[in-house]
């Protein structure tokens, strides 16, 4: 066991080491691929040692250098090296992070890196913390909790008697919200007819005024979703104005991204009145560089996200089980992921965290200001680590020009009717020459 970690560890590492040079990423046969995958099951047991490099054979012409210094795509960040090893550490303890029963250790350092994470991004210390997968399931356990809440107050428990026949739930969010909170609506029974659409303003953000006369035009429980970080323009809403025009509504924020916005103290006012809503979700493996998958959900209510997500079994009962962990997020085995937070937050620290998010908006800026320079047409103002760039009816051969030259990877979006390539800076490595060498890139390929 001892040779074969430290074989893996050594290809991680010799991996780790050539981002700053290979290629983003390069054209793949997808059938080639899957050959080196693929063949008959073999029959007899094959030693781990050539079952590892195998893998790392196969495995090498199909992989993206999401983890270095030249990915713009996602809102994504490569790991950090503190939290990979972590990671690599968490894999061979082979903790389950359920309970403080299975694995003490992982209880302690989750309870220790939520009340960080909380303490960086300024939600409430009483507030529960659920060490989820990513956005997604931050997301629906986020509004499981306001779906628990909003009907009980109105006398009905939704866990024991489900939706039919139960009070109208109105779900207030914006014209622009991500996708995923449409996803949460569904897999939670509300379906995605539910919403009741609030207009933005120019840059994406929640129009205040809009969404006081929506939450004014009916009666009956209500959900308000809010967003930090439009994800294509990083706009974010104004918290404190929409908890005032919200009333006593349940208000989820949706901050992926943005959330982290609340670390950096060039940003922080982005995210004024953030400690005034009852739920959040939050993306690890985006700003804060830790490996996948990762994300954090939070209550204000604690109790309220232990009724909607908990579950109880007889096997479980007198086994020493504490509240939390597994009473907060939706897998019951699941991998003990707070290590790598906490040794991300320990690399970091509170400084390091608001240079990474600080430096990664300065990049930004500097790549729409090189693209400008050459002509491109820049379709947000770059607030966060957002930019949308246009060049056109070119924009989509641009983005296939570049996604194949592989200086850099990006990807595209249509943003009110329009097709722009979307830069997201996330990553921990990327430097100004990184955004040089990616933009003169760019413009070299699209003639400029």
């Amino acid at each position: 066991m001892h040779a074969l970690l430290a074989r893996a560890a050594e290809l991680a590492a010799g991996y780790r080491a050539s981002l700053a040079d290979r290629p983003v990423a390069r054209p793949v046969d997808p059938a080639a691929l899957r050959a080196g995958f693929g063949g008959s099951l073999p029959a007899h047991p094959t030693p781990p040692s050539e079952v590892l490099e195998h893998l790392a054979r196969a495995a090498e012409p199909g992989l993206v250098a999401s983890a270095g210094p030249r990915f713009f795509g996602f809102v994504v960040g490569g790991a950090l090296p503190a939290a990979t090893a972590a990671d690599v550490l968490a894999a061979g303890w082979d903790q389950n992070g359920f309970n403080a029963v299975l694995s003490p250790a992982a209880a302690a350092a989750e309870d220790v890196a939520g009340t960080w994470l909380k303490d960086l991004l300024g939600i409430p210390a009483t507030a529960s913390t659920g060490f989820v997968t990513g956005g997604q399931a931050a997301n629906t356990a986020g509004l499981a909790a306001a779906r628990h809440h909003v009907l009980a107050e109105a006398g009905w428990d939704v866990e024991r008697d489900g939706l039919a026949g139960a009070p109208r739930v109105r779900v207030v969010a914006s014209e622009e919200r991500h996708a995923t909170i449409d996803r949460a609506l569904r897999l939670l029974g509300f379906g995605t007819r539910a919403v009741e659409p609030v207009k933005t303003g120019p840059q994406g953000a929640i129009d205040v005024e809009d969404l006081r006369r929506v939450c004014e035009a009916g009666s009956g429980p209500l959900i308000v979703c809010l967003q930090a970080g439009n994800v294509n323009t990083g706009a974010c809403d104004d918290l404190r104005a929409a908890r005032e025009a919200a009333g006593r509504a349940w208000l989820h924020v949706d901050g992926a991204f943005g959330l982290w916005a609340a670390a950096g103290p060039a940003t922080r006012a982005l995210l004024d009145g953030v400690e005034l809503a009852d739920s959040w979700a939050c993306d690890g493996h985006k700003w804060l560089n830790v490996p996948y998958d990762s994300g954090f959900v939070f209550c204000a209510r604690p109790d309220v996200h232990a009724a909607a997500i908990a579950y109880r079994a007889a096997y479980l009962t007198g086994a020493g089980e504490v509240s939390g962990m597994g009473d907060l997020t939706l897998e019951s085995s699941r991998r003990a992921r707070g290590f790598a937070v906490w040794a991300a937050l320990r690399e970091l620290g509170r400084d390091g965290v608001a240079e990474l998010v600080g430096r990664c908006c300065r990049l930004a800026r500097r790549f729409a200001g090189k693209l400008a320079d050459g002509d491109a047409e820049i379709g947000n103002d770059v607030v966060l680590n957002q930019v949308l760039v246009s060049f056109g009816d070119d924009t989509d051969e641009v983005i296939r020009k570049v996604q194949d030259d592989g200086t850099c990877w990006l990807g595209g979006t249509t943003w009110r009717g329009r097709r722009y390539l979307r830069i997201s800076v996330s990553g921990w490595s990327t430097t100004e020459a990184d955004v040089d060498r990616s933009a003169e890139a760019i413009l070299r390929l699209t003639g400029h």
